[in-house]
């Protein structure tokens, strides 16, 4: 038996420790805090603390301060009223005219002493520390397991999260469509991860850390509309790195807002805006320049100074050399960043200083998505020190306070397998020459899902980890409609050519046969460089059998990503942050090797996890057949990841060795590639004699090391 307590903005402690002191061991459920809020005629008011438990259905608690009967039961029909209009909406808890489920509203008063002698016929109810319990048991009914679910999707309003495709075209009972039709069907409930970062409200900053479809973005969304309704005068900003992800920002706080309070959001008030920002729209840093008196400077300015790598980290130093030169302003109430790891630690800084106290900055972040020259170095680190050298941000979770650190374990995107290979894979588990790279600690890989089958998470270490059953929703279990085959595969072709038209061919299959829609599919092309090219000579292939198909933020405006009726085709950086049923990952060969294997293997990573049910990885030569090496060591352990967890000293070579390069570094390397061929060509006609050269033989020690 244990009660989960989730802190939403709490206005009397006391009461609270006193009413989790008196039902903490005698009730099992979800307690919450200052949440929900419940929209009346005349104001908006959050629930002073409501409890959701099978055995004794829905509680709320009124905390009072008064002892005037009248008041008390005023408040008390207040409170009735507000939720039972609210539950009536949804038709998922209505039994003909009524309510299948009946609340118990419940005055709690800190001291027995405070509670006044009160009887009635009618249901008003009174308690203190010492009658609590007993009175719960008394008054209070269990529910069913069925309402139970469909109870907790509208209190945590997120009963219509789910998309509301119709699917009309359906026909037969295992297709594809057929499939995706019943999980949409799926009602959605946050975990107890997820309630804790979307509805707990620290006086300070918070991290937010989850795998890929662990909801980050929905949970800000969610933090946003609850800190709007609770607090309208606020300043609230959501921000991004990724530009198609302002409409769906856009939408699911307008939705959840419109849950909390029965109005849509003050926009004025809750600002969504771009990390960088442009001539056309205010992003943080032009809003935070302005702020300064200081000319917002563009992408090309910024390149032409910093490099492309450095260009938004630059600018952003500059903005905090102003600020610590005096000139400081504080814009925000509420700062909330998603995709964190892709800004530089300059933005975090920057966002940090002109957020007003008590620095209410929250970001959310999976490294493994990572697409830059960034990393997410240790908080104590980001954001700066104090005069006297000591970290501005340090987190700590304590029992009696809002959670600041908190990691998201389960993944409600992606296929328990595919999540896996995009693992093995991202971070070069099977591969030949070693690990790509690793956790900081190797302990996380059991907080973001993982359990151990045998060895230890320890330095040094031989283990064998496999997704932790409670780490991917009921869906994807035993009688799952979709097959670890089926979920993810890996095709190789002979030549590019071959490839588009393969992959043409099984979309217009996905289609006419398994029942999907064009917007079902999305099709990824990781190298940012090539992508127009690729996808011009793949869009030929789709012509010829009659699909429509589009660039997202190229063919259409930039905030438009997928289409009614058209094959979405992607670069890697768009895709981040959006999601289809059916992905396919075009030459993913170039992905398996290269100088900065960790930005690359990051790329396959964040491509396969874009897939809510099946992808399909793709490509041509030798790349695709060394991930096909890797992805068949997958299958035969079963899904799960076998390694030797690396020595300290190993992490920080691999890391050195597979890291970005900088511009300087990258000819270093073009120029050692040249020699290396000149060398080869002299061998190759005799002109050389590597007998005669020490610093030949020097290398090939070298490399002899580097491969043990």
């Amino acid at each position: 038996m244990s009660l989960e307590t989730i802190r939403g903005s709490i206005k009397n402690n006391e009461a609270v420790s006193k009413l989790l002191e008196s039902i903490d061991s005698g009730i099992s459920g979800t307690i919450y805090f200052g949440y929900p809020i419940l929209a009346s005629i005349d104001t908006n008011q959050a629930i002073d603390a409501l409890l959701l438990s099978k055995e004794y259905g829905l509680i709320v608690f009124s905390f009072e301060s008064s002892c005037c009967v009248t008041d008390i039961i005023t408040r008390q029909d207040e409170i009735a009223f507000a939720l039972e209009a609210y539950l009536m909406k949804s038709d998922l808890l209505r039994q003909g005219r009524k309510l299948a489920i009946k609340p118990v509203v419940i005055s709690f008063f800190p001291s027995d002493d405070d509670v006044p002698q009160y009887k009635s016929e009618e249901e008003y109810f009174f308690a203190g520390p010492e009658t609590i319990l007993n009175l719960i048991k008394k008054v209070c009914q269990s529910i069913s397991t069925e309402y139970f679910t469909k109870l907790s999707a509208v209190i945590q309003r997120v009963q219509n999260l789910k998309p509301n495709k119709k699917r009309n075209n359906i026909k037969k009972e295992k297709s594809k469509g057929s499939i995706l039709k019943k999980l949409e069907k799926e009602i959605a409930n946050l975990d107890q991860w997820q309630k804790w970062a979307a509805i707990e409200t620290c006086e300070g900053p918070q991290r937010i850390r989850g795998l890929a479809g662990s909801g980050k973005t929905v949970v800000l969304a969610l933090k946003a509309a609850y800190l709007h309704a609770q607090h309208p005068d606020w300043d609230i900003v959501v921000t991004f790195n990724t530009k198609s992800l302002r409409q769906q920002f856009q939408d699911l706080i307008e939705r959840f807002t419109y849950e909390q309070s029965g109005e849509k959001p003050d926009w004025n008030k809750v600002h969504i805006m771009h990390a960088w920002g442009s001539y056309s729209e205010p992003g943080i840093y032009s809003t935070i320049a302005q702020s300064l008196d200081v000319v917002p400077m563009d992408l090309t300015t910024a390149k032409n100074r910093y490099g492309m790598d450095a260009a938004f980290s630059g600018i952003c130093n500059e903005l905090i050399a102003v600020i610590y030169y005096g000139n400081k302003n504080e814009l925000f109430d509420v700062v909330l960043i998603d995709e964190a790891q892709d800004l530089p630690i300059s933005f975090m800084q920057l966002v940090y200083h002109t957020t007003k106290h008590p620095k209410r900055v929250v970001w959310a972040y999976d490294e493994l998505q990572n697409l830059y020259n960034t990393s997410m170095p240790p908080v104590e680190e980001m954001f700066g020190k104090n005069k006297d050298g000591n970290p501005l941000v340090s987190l700590r979770n304590s029992k009696d306070s809002a959670r600041q650190d908190i990691a998201l374990p389960v993944c409600y995107r992606n296929t328990p397998w595919a999540l896996v290979v995009a693992h093995a894979l991202g971070f070069g588990i099977y591969r030949e020459q070693g690990l790509v790279q690793f956790f900081d600690t190797p302990a996380f890989w059991e907080e973001v899902g993982y359990t151990v089958l045998s060895g230890a998470l320890h330095f040094s270490h031989s283990v064998t980890l496999q997704r932790n059953p409670t780490s991917y929703p009921g869906y994807f279990k035993d009688e799952s409609p979709i097959s670890p085959e089926d979920a993810i595969r890996i095709f190789s072709f002979n030549s590019e050519r071959e490839q588009y038209e393969s992959v043409a061919e099984q979309i217009l299959q996905n289609i006419e046969k398994d029942e999907l829609d064009p917007d079902d599919i999305l099709v990824i092309f990781p190298n940012a460089r090539t992508t127009k090219s690729e996808f011009a000579l793949f869009r030929e292939s789709l012509l010829q059998r009659g699909l429509n198909s589009h660039l997202a933020g190229v063919t259409t405006d930039t905030d438009i990503f997928f289409k009614q009726g058209s094959i979405t085709s992607s670069g890697i950086n768009r895709a981040k942050g959006n999601e289809a049923s059916m992905v396919y990952v075009m030459n993913a060969g170039w992905c398996a090797t290269g100088i900065e294997m960790i930005r690359l293997r990051n790329i396959l990573f964040t491509a396969i996890t874009r897939s809510k049910a099946w992808v399909r990885i793709c490509g041509t030569g030798m790349g695709i057949k060394i991930l096909k090496k890797e992805y068949d060591f997958v299958v035969k352990n079963n899904y799960s990841l076998c390694f030797t967890v690396p020595s300290e000293e190993e992490l920080q070579w691999i890391r050195r060795i597979n890291r970005d390069r900088t511009p300087d570094e990258q000819k270093e390397i073009k120029q050692a590639s040249e020699d290396i061929k000149k060398l080869n060509d002299l061998l190759r006609k005799g002109v050389l004699n590597p007998e005669t050269m020490p610093e030949l033989q020097e290398l090939i020690h070298f490399i002899n090391l580097a491969n043990k």
